[in-house]
């Protein structure tokens, strides 16, 4: 019985690249517009479109945060002068033991040198004298000061009528007095209450406060 010829293709049950099949293989690879080829140029294209917008997306983020266009919140909150009122009662400071830098918002030139004579003639030590902006209203003068400062700070809105008292972050016991353009003098030596009680924090229905860390120093004459 004759024996069926080999199929050339097949060796030891597996299939054999022929010379025409490896060609045509090759051909569809170099080919530009094979629909294979396409296709995996197109998805290599939206993963280099998709890589490079996250990196200029991080690129901008990252400055806009350095720039300060944008801010995070726990570092907003940690420079921005708090209106939570303490509760404890405080006993009034000799005026020797305060150290207080004045700043005139009002507009009106010489204001803070003017007052804050009156406060070194009354044994205070008076820091900073300078001009300021702000956009609290409604009360005399802004009294600013960290947590250390509270009982200076009770001090001093003692002298000044109708004051606010804010917080901030400050790790010294000196106090900020912001002269707003409501302010009209110091109470008068003879007339300030020294006995204890708590600090005087903004009423909400008539006080508004500056949103910005204070005081902010202008360069005209104090």
């Amino acid at each position: 019985m004759p024996r069926k010829p080999k199929d050339p293709t097949r060796l030891h049950g597996h299939h054999v690249v022929t010379g025409p099949e490896l060609r045509a293989t090759f051909s569809e690879e170099q080919d530009p517009g094979h629909p294979a080829r396409f296709r995996r140029r197109l998805f290599h294209g939206v993963i280099l479109t998709l890589l490079l917008g996250l990196i200029i997306a991080a690129v901008v983020g990252a400055w806009a945060v350095m720039s300060g266009v944008v801010k995070l919140p726990d570092a907003v909150a940690s420079k921005t002068p708090q209106a939570t009122c303490p509760t404890t009662s405080y006993r009034y400071l000799p005026n020797s033991k305060v150290t207080v830098h004045v700043y005139n918002a009002t507009g009106r030139t010489g204001l803070a040198k003017s007052i804050a004579d009156q406060l070194k003639a009354r044994g205070y030590k008076v820091g900073k004298v300078d001009n300021a902006h702000t956009r609290y209203s409604g009360g005399s003068a802004q009294v600013i000061s960290g947590s250390a400062g509270q009982a200076a700070a009770f001090n001093i809105q003692r002298n000044v009528a109708g004051t606010d008292y804010y917080r901030d972050d400050r790790t010294d016991a000196s106090v900020d007095l912001v002269l707003a353009p409501g302010f009209k003098e110091l109470v008068k030596p003879g007339l300030v209450d020294q006995t204890p009680g708590k600090l005087s924090c903004p009423r909400e229905t008539r006080r508004i406060a500056d949103d910005a860390p204070q005081p902010v120093p202008q360069s005209a004459a104090p």
